[in-house]
């Protein structure tokens, strides 16, 4: 299959299958996978054996004869609401209600909400509930974990969000080493599957086995997130491997066409309420719906916990992040603390912006990815669009969204009423044991999916990208007309590439080395020391001198072990390292000492541990410094000393250059008066 001309398609594909006999052949499907969704054109078939995809069901949307469709589970739902000992239990994502509407002839980003429930209970539902709920607490917890991370740096930065879960398998493909930087917090749909089958069954005295947890949401995508092995959380509390949390999927379109199967008048219905527990959302969690409304949202929370105080106004309305362009950034000040953000949709512009960011160290603390255009308002199961009117489409039901934001008493996550009550009764306070274990999960490295690799070079002149499995002795730069010459490989290929050290002899003998000859550095510095008491200033220096060729031995060592990076992976490294020293090392030193009668010994351990932990606390307090490019700024006034000549600024930024010696940024410090 020409992969050029249509995306390949999996019979087992969770989310997507193509009627074969309607396909025209147009090309359109794999355009958008190609050029805005950025999978097609980033594996090769011939090489992976199988079609890769992320299941975002963009291709749905544009395909002009319906050869690709949505695959319905709306058969399998049906059987659930006919089985009587089933709980059929239907919870609403909020790009639902503000397109559904338009599947009936009502006009474009109508706000259905209301009548939307009605119809959940008419087609048999026993409860239905608000995702937007489970919303609220996923900004709980993400703001929560992006605190952590930037004031106690326990994951690097930026942090990227993780309710998308095309995007999170886009990155698990192509970009497995972005892993780390994604939100450990579940999607909506994630926390919402397990909290019904654990909180809300025990507080309406529900088995849980009977429930059948039921996600109506405007992405395809969804069908395959809740079949992921780890989305078993409510199975793992009940100790029954089978139970998972979310059953089935249907899209806005397989909603509508369930209920015009089953000659429902929407129209005609009448507002209904969600039910009560689990049913009650804030604004902030209704704008998870539009692009840069995950941000916006995440905001208010964070800004609220790092401070103890309500957002500005203009936090209600955050315009930076607010729009249909496809990439958007902001600063915003946390009482005194910048915090850069970025929203992107599309996992194409998502790739090219954080690729470029990761290249040029350029700082961002939280990064939004979504990618529909527009957001989960855009998603590939919502109404198909009407091209002459998308653009239009897509802000009246931004608008829409953002409309019901506004109109809402409580406009913040943390300050939902029924949020507040889950913590207090069930998980006690985010990122608690249990809120880990049921309400964040973990990634896998999926390359492998995409069989070789192949290589990149890049014109140093241009920039231009060959990709190829080698560049041509002869090839000539279509752009610059540079021959093969002023080409640099991207990545080393395989077969010329350091061998993996992990597991071999060679890293245990180059460990064993590194520590030989740094131990050897240090003997011979105190050797050093003793010499010149001694008066034997010549033997003192060739002891010096010979520390210092054991020094950069042991550096080679450890370059190679791959344990010298930037600083602030090394500030990180380090404090990891010292807090191993304390927490683990000198308490087991310690112990082990008293075991076998050497008191004084095991009290110089913990003393020394107690010194390696005040070196974490440093290490990590340097690491935000650098990661919020605090070094040469404050939020506040300080007195900056030149380190050469001892000239003093007063200022919230040392200056690029000392005006008296004339050495660089790099020579101030914040002035200290320790005497």
């Amino acid at each position: 299959m020409d992969t050029a001309l249509r995306v390949a398609v999996e019979e087992d594909n969770p989310a997507i299958e193509r009627i074969e006999e309607l396909c025209v052949k147009c090309g359109m499907c794999s355009k958008v996978c190609s050029d805005y969704i950025g999978v097609n054109k980033r594996y090769d078939l011939a090489k992976s054996g199988s079609a890769i995809c992320t299941y975002c069901g963009q291709c749905t949307s544009v395909c002009p004869t319906d050869s690709l469709v949505v695959k319905s589970e709306i058969q399998a739902v049906q059987a659930a609401v006919d089985d009587p000992d089933s709980i059929v239990i239907f919870s609403t994502s909020p790009s639902v209600r503000v397109a559904l509407g338009e599947l009936f002839g009502e006009e474009r980003g109508g706000f259905v909400e209301g009548r939307m429930v009605s119809l959940l209970r008419a087609l048999g539902g026993d409860y239905v509930l608000d995702t937007n709920f489970a919303a609220d607490l996923t900004i709980v917890e993400e703001a929560s974990e992006l605190l952590e991370r930037i004031t106690k740096s326990t994951g690097p930065l930026p942090q990227f969000t993780s309710c998308c879960p095309a995007w999170v398998r886009y990155c698990e493909l192509f970009h497995p080493d972005w892993l780390p930087h994604v939100s450990s917090a579940k999607s909506p749909i994630g926390m919402q599957g397990p909290t019904i089958k654990t909180y809300f069954a025990k507080k309406n005295g529900l088995d849980p086995k009977r429930i059948v947890n039921v996600a109506v949401t405007p992405c395809t995508a969804k069908k395959y997130e809740i079949r992921r092995d780890e989305m078993n959380a409510a199975g793992r509390y009940h100790g029954d491997e089978s139970m998972r949390d979310m059953d089935y999927v249907i899209t806005t379109r397989e909603l509508a066409q369930w209920a015009k199967e089953r000659n429902i008048d929407f129209a005609a219905l009448e507002d209904s309420a969600f039910d009560r527990l689990m049913g009650d959302a804030s604004g902030a969690g209704v704008i998870f719906g539009a692009t840069g409304g995950v941000m916006e949202a995440a905001l208010r929370t964070a800004y609220s916990f790092a401070t103890g105080k309500t957002p500005p106004s203009m936090m209600f309305d955050l315009q930076p992040v607010r729009g249909m362009q496809d990439v958007r950034t902001a600063e915003i000040d946390f009482d005194g603390l910048p915090v850069r953000v970025a929203v992107v949709y599309g996992t194409e512009s998502a790739d090219k912006f954080i690729s470029k960011v990761m290249e040029t160290g350029e700082t961002y603390h939280f990064i939004e990815v979504m990618t529909c255009p527009g957001g989960c308002q855009s998603g590939g199961g919502q109404p198909k669009p009407d091209y002459d009117a998308i653009d239009q489409t897509r802000q009246q039901r931004l608008d829409s969204l953002y409309r019901r934001d506004a109109s809402l008493a409580v406009r913040m996550s943390h300050e939902n009423e029924e949020i507040k009550a889950l913590y207090e009764t069930f998980y006690g306070k985010p990122l608690s044991e249990l809120a880990e274990a049921m309400l964040h999960t973990n990634y896998t490295d999926m390359s492998g999916e995409l069989g070789e690799k192949t290589m990149k070079y890049r014109c140093k002149v241009c920039g231009y990208i060959y990709e190829g499995d080698e560049l041509p002795q002869d090839y000539i730069c279509p752009l610059c007309q540079k021959g093969a010459e002023v080409f640099e490989c991207m990545e080393e290929p395989k077969c010329c590439c350091k061998p993996a050290l992990a597991g071999t002899k060679t890293e245990k003998n180059l460990a064993a080395a590194f520590a030989g000859e740094s131990q050897a550095r240090n003997k011979y510095t105190y050797f050093a020391e003793v010499a010149q008491r001694e008066g034997y200033e010549q033997l003192a220096e060739i002891f010096l001198h010979t520390a210092r060729n054991e020094q950069e031995h042991a550096r080679l060592w450890f370059d190679l072990l791959g344990g010298i990076n930037d600083t602030a992976a090394n500030l990180l490294a380090a404090a990891e390292g010292e807090n191993y020293e304390w927490t683990d090392m000198y308490a087991a030193f310690a112990k082990d000492a008293e075991e076998e009668g050497f008191p004084e010994i095991a009290a110089k351990f913990r003393m020394v541990g107690a010194i390696e932990k005040t070196h974490e606390e440093r290490y990590r307090k340097l690491l935000s410094n650098v990661q919020m490019q605090q070094v040469f700024a404050k939020g506040e006034m300080a007195m900056w000393e030149c380190r050469i000549c001892g000239h003093i600024v007063v200022g919230t930024h040392s200056p690029e250059s000392c005006p008296v010696c004339h050495y660089s940024q790099s020579f101030f410090e914040i002035r200290k008066t320790n005497y």
